[in-house]
């Protein structure tokens, strides 16, 4: 299986799993959860396409509801879950992982510990927010006698639940793979190439029609974001929005695309917040220096 690690800021990552399909034997039928979900992705993509009803409102509803849940927990989820008989394939080499990445964005050395803090720093969390998601389930069942309607509330607490599930027991996975040394890393000059264009074109026209960056030039430009980030004292983004549909094309990963804008959209707002309050707090440490100094000064005033 392959693993993308992608950097989306000097500071922050993705982690993404490309997703197999599992071939079926002829008579042999898919897992009744794979079902359920494909119906209930089917449905949603069916109720997306209607111009008005309450069935398009509640998706523009939830599709905003998605993008607020965090970038970390789909990237997660995209990995399959740490199962014992996965455990077992892995240990004796049947299932492999190669993890790649752009190794002028990101140095090699860091890579494993990067993968291993996206496995391990949310684990809790999900861990709980799972349980309480299972806790609301039999609260919500009465909404079902509202006609017409189905039981949304109940819906989005199985959804919550599976989500914080897949999402724990990917990162187990991941911590099985990187406690034991079980991912072989490797530098993806495709993704260096990807990432120059981004950085160096405005728009993703432009970078789909200038030629393929040189080395050079994603040498240059991995310096400038080094530069950028002032001894590693600030956080730089390094991917574009756009360019998530250039790089999921590069890999044949259409799906891979969203979780990428997704990520990008979240960090950018997350590294926003964090200018907006550190200039809050040199105003607030300027003004009581202000007012210490009228203290001690008062024939100044």
């Amino acid at each position: 299986m392959r693993l993308f690690l992608l950097p989306i800021s000097t500071r922050r990552a993705l982690i993404y799993c490309e997703r197999v399909q599992q071939q079926l034997s002829p008579g042999q039928s898919a897992p009744i959860l794979d079902r359920v979900i494909n119906k209930a992705s089917e449905t949603w993509i069916q109720w997306e396409r209607k111009e008005k009803g309450w069935q398009k409102k509640l998706t523009d509803y939830g599709n905003q509801l998605f993008k607020r849940i965090p970038y970390e927990e789909w990237g997660l989820k995209s990995l399959p879950p740490a199962t014992k008989r996965r455990l077992e394939e892995i240990d004796s080499g049947k299932l492999q992982f190669e993890c790649l990445y752009p190794n002028a964005f990101l140095k090699g050395s860091k890579v494993l510990e990067v993968i291993k803090t996206l496995a391990v720093e949310r684990q809790a969390l999900h861990r709980k927010k799972m349980w309480q998601s299972i806790a609301w389930m039999p609260i919500t069942i009465p909404f079902a006698i509202v006609p017409v309607i189905p039981n949304i509330p109940f819906f989005y607490c199985c959804f919550r639940a599976y989500s914080h599930y897949r999402a724990l027991y990917g990162g187990k996975l991941l911590e099985h793979l990187t406690s034991k040394d079980l991912v072989r890393v490797a530098a993806s000059p495709q993704m260096n190439e990807m990432y120059t264009a981004g950085l160096l074109h405005p728009t993703r026209k432009a970078s789909r029609e200038a030629r393929r960056p040189t080395e050079t030039e994603t040498e240059q430009v991995a310096r400038v974001i080094e530069a950028q980030t002032n001894n590693d004292q600030e956080d730089v983004m390094v991917l574009q929005r756009w360019n998530g549909k250039l790089i999921a094309e590069a890999f044949h990963l259409p799906e891979m695309e969203v979780e990428i804008e997704r990520a990008v959209e979240q960090v950018e707002k997350a590294i926003e917040k964090e200018k907006t309050e550190l200039d809050d707090e040199k105003q607030e440490i300027m003004k009581a220096t202000e007012r210490k100094r009228d203290m001690k000064n008062p024939e100044a005033r």
